[in-house]
């Protein structure tokens, strides 16, 4: 159980972020306080309300949203954050991160926070195996970001191979024991 954990859920541009959405409803499930980050490319794909719905949290999308109580928003999400999660996570998120740029809400955040952060890339098998993406996602994991392994399967580019956000299920075990280890 996640009781009393808050959980960052990082939800980047990809085809695979339809699937965040039952990540956020099992990660409620298990009783964490789950706060959802949209990149401006995930909004293509899935909207903040799902989230805000299946959450009971804003979702933010803007690092200059004017709407909220004033406090650096960014900066006290990560610091009450007991775990950060991207799923998932793409290519260009993962290039982010590993290059120390953080301009969006999510990459703020995500720098600023203590908590581990586990990331899970989600793209296709080509863009996946890249030397580019692969030296990126190993500089990630050593900075200390832990990295959930893409599953092989059918892609929604008619491809198949590895790639693959992994089942929401297989995700949340994985946060908690990510989240009890380092209680």
């Amino acid at each position: 159980m996640l009781t009393g954990k808050t959980i960052i859920l990082g939800v980047t541009g990809g085809i695979a972020a339809y699937k965040a959405a039952n990540l956020a409803s099992l990660l409620k499930k298990q009783h964490a306080d789950v706060h959802v980050i949209m990149t401006k490319n995930a909004l293509e794909f899935i909207t903040p309300l799902t989230f805000e719905t299946l959450t009971v949290n804003k979702c933010l999308t803007d690092t200059f949203d004017r709407n909220f109580k004033f406090e650096v928003e960014h900066i006290e999400l990560a610091k009450k954050a007991d775990l950060a999660i991207i799923a998932p996570a793409t290519a260009n998120v993962c290039a982010k991160l590993a290059h120390g740029l953080a301009d969006d809400m999510l990459t703020t955040t995500v720098m600023a926070t203590t908590a581990p952060v586990v990331i899970a890339p989600a793209m296709n098998s080509n863009m996946y195996m890249n030397p580019i993406v692969q030296k990126n996602i190993a500089a990630l994991k050593e900075y200390g970001y832990e990295i959930i392994e893409p599953a092989t399967g059918h892609l929604a580019c008619g491809v198949t191979g590895v790639g693959r956000l992994p089942e929401p299920e297989d995700i949340v075990d994985y946060v908690e024991f990510t989240a009890c280890r380092t209680s």
